[in-house]
């Protein structure tokens, strides 16, 4: 048997970083394994929208949903787009995605496990940031979600009633008192609800790269290479191969995002992962703009200052993994962005600093994989965050720690196993 101390993680994103972090606490030998750079372009971790939410409780299937499909299919700006193209391919997981919301009963289940996975975030990434000198990257500005008029808050009802039930607490602006609140905000908003315990990343990309070179300041191996497959005897884990060799282990955590898909298929889980294409644009940080961090819930996107400027991020877009990029649904989010504030309009002179595509890693329900392989108990899953990676990654890291530990788990893994799929 290998030694179930040395654990390679497969996957530098956020994901990967906050699970190497934990494997390292409890005394693991660790190796990251990936073929780019942590925290670069090429993952969802640098593009996101950002945001550490808690409040991020449902998915994004609810009831009522597929009434809508034939108009995203029919729209291809729209704030969920299917590329007609791509149907075939997409539908097997579309059902199951329809399916998991169709109800409310589901909903307030999925809801309950998600919860599991936010709650604690905030604490746990304020004391990462500070053991890594990350402190910066943190920031704690709450999260304010745009809405036209009360009517269309009361209508996202289920959203809000189930945020109650999880103790997350907010502040209702209408009126006058939004537009104090964020003078740059046009007349098209005349609601608002404030939540004070939200907080954002000032650069993503870069506070990924920071865990993971804290990573490697504790102990934590980096190599650069692409895994492609397991060697066994028996169902007990020999070594993670890759394109550039074996790498010997007695465990391995698979928080590939994305490209977990065939490497789990290998480990016996058929696991219906498709990428929740999503986009960004960066503009210049320039007046006129937003002073928090800002939902804009009539476009489904955010609107969250950064390092490098305001960025503008949401939307999603079902295609097939390697269709190229759609750059037109960046510049919707430009325009959405002039609508919300509309001061800004004038001042884009600049033109936009960064345009940006990346791949969520979604499964159907809205609930990620985490848990041992069919195959092997030396192969835990980690992946399938869809939009809320950033928030899950501290607890997600810490319930992976444990199942290599063997010691009772932080929150019962049972509803995350990749068995539910089979």
């Amino acid at each position: 048997m290998g030694d179930a101390r040395k654990v390679v993680v497969i996957g530098a994103g956020i994901i990967g970083a906050f699970a190497a972090w934990e494997l390292l606490e409890d005394g693991h030998d660790v190796i990251i394994l990936d073929a780019e750079e942590p925290g670069g372009r090429q993952g969802a971790s640098y593009g996101n929208g950002a945001w550490i939410m808690e409040s991020s409780l449902l998915p994004v299937s609810v009831p009522g949903l597929w009434r809508q499909v034939p108009g995203y299919l029919m729209d291809p700006l729209g704030p969920f787009a299917i590329r007609w193209s791509h149907l075939p391919a997409l539908t097997p997981w579309l059902a199951r995605f329809l399916l998991a919301g169709s109800s409310v009963g589901k909903i307030e289940r999925t809801a309950g496990f998600r919860h599991a996975l936010t709650q604690g975030a905030l604490q746990r990434y304020e004391a990462v940031a500070e053991a890594n000198g990350l402190a910066s990257f943190f920031r704690h500005d709450g999260h304010l979600f745009l809405y036209p008029d009360r009517a269309t808050y009361e209508a996202d009802g289920l959203a809000w009633g189930l945020r109650r039930r999880y103790g997350i607490e907010w502040q209702d602006l209408e009126g006058e008192a939004l537009h104090a609140f964020e003078p740059g905000l046009g007349a098209h908003h005349r609601f608002g609800v404030y939540i004070r315990a939200g907080a954002n990343l000032s650069d993503p990309g870069a506070f990924v790269a920071g865990l993971v070179e804290g990573a490697a300041r504790r102990g934590a191996v980096l190599q650069r290479g692409r895994a492609t497959g397991f060697r066994f005897e028996g169902n007990r884990l020999r070594a993670v191969k890759t394109d550039q060799g074996d790498i010997d282990c007695g465990r391995a955590i698979l928080t590939a995002g994305i490209n977990a898909r065939d490497l789990a298929l290998q480990c016996g889980d058929r696991v219906p992962l498709e990428a929740e294409r999503g986009y960004h644009v960066v503009v210049p940080d320039i007046e006129g703009g937003p002073r928090h961090p800002v939902m804009m819930m009539d476009g489904k996107m955010v609107f969250t200052r950064t390092q490098a400027g305001l960025r503008i991020a949401g939307q999603v877009e079902l295609a097939s993994l390697g269709a190229e990029p759609d750059w037109r649904r960046a510049d919707i989010l430009l325009k959405h962005l002039e609508r919300a504030f509309p001061a800004m309009a004038d001042r884009l002179e600049e033109g936009v600093i960064d345009r940006w595509m990346g791949n969520r890693p979604s499964t159907p329900d809205g609930i990620p994989c985490i848990g041992p392989s069919r195959l092997s108990p030396d192969i835990i899953y980690g992946f399938g965050h869809g939009h809320s990676g950033i928030t899950m990654a501290p607890m997600t890291g810490r319930l992976i720690a444990d199942l290599c530990g063997g010691g009772h788990p932080a929150i019962d893994p049972n509803p995350y196993e990749a068995e539910r799929f089979r």
